[in-house]
């Protein structure tokens, strides 16, 4: 199993969600949705990133977003690693809008070039290699800190120390419960983290 295709959110309220997410990003196969009543409390360990190509599409996406529902944790603001903001949609999960670049080359078109799904875990080392277990193949790393998967689907997928992860997204480390997220893939399995991933068929029937 060497690629992510699609994410699964498990949401309150199915009907609220998708109206939601059909204005903010309109992601398509790539983001499902559906109903769940699990118990959860603060972080819930993961971020959902979009990379964009230049700092008004950051702008479109985040303005789409907060106008659709969305509560801004972190303005965008330009950074050392160029310009993103955060929000997080009404459904409670957490998303980073960003762009390596600093400056607009153009009218911002609202395209998306890559979704990154974030995964905030207690030993970076101890998932990095339950993954490779699973067949991925690393892109990037940054030791303890930070993991890279390679793509073979719609979706990357990177580790995070938790508690990083949390003070990137602008929020409290502590959680509890439900990550409310499944992932969709080749095999069925979950990681050291609790993340559930489920084959492809389960995900599409």
């Amino acid at each position: 199993m060497t690629s992510l295709d699609a994410i699964t959110l498990e949401v309150a309220v199915l009907a609220a969600a998708e109206r939601f997410y059909a204005k903010a990003f309109g992601l398509g196969s790539r983001l499902r949705l559906r109903e769940a009543h699990d118990s959860t409390t603060g972080f819930r360990g993961f971020t959902l990133n979009l990379t964009v190509s230049q700092p008004a599409d950051v702008n479109t996406l985040l303005d789409a977003a907060i106008d659709a529902g969305a509560t801004v944790l972190k303005p965008a603001t330009k950074s050392m690693w160029g310009y993103g903001g955060v929000v997080q949609a009404p459904d409670g999960t957490i998303w980073k809008v960003a762009t390596s670049a600093k400056k607009d080359t153009g009218p911002a078109t609202g395209q998306i070039d890559s979704i990154v799904l974030l995964l905030g875990v207690a030993d970076v080392a101890a998932s990095k290699k339950c993954y490779l277990g699973q067949g991925f193949t690393v892109a990037k790393s940054f030791g303890r800190m930070y993991v890279e998967f390679a793509s073979g689907g719609d979706v990357k997928l990177a580790l995070y120390r938790r508690k990083a992860l949390a003070k990137d997204a602008g929020v409290a480390p502590e959680g509890s419960g439900s990550h409310r997220i499944a992932v969709n893939g080749a095999a069925q399995f979950t990681d050291p983290d609790g993340f559930s991933w489920e084959a492809r068929t389960a995900a599409l029937s």
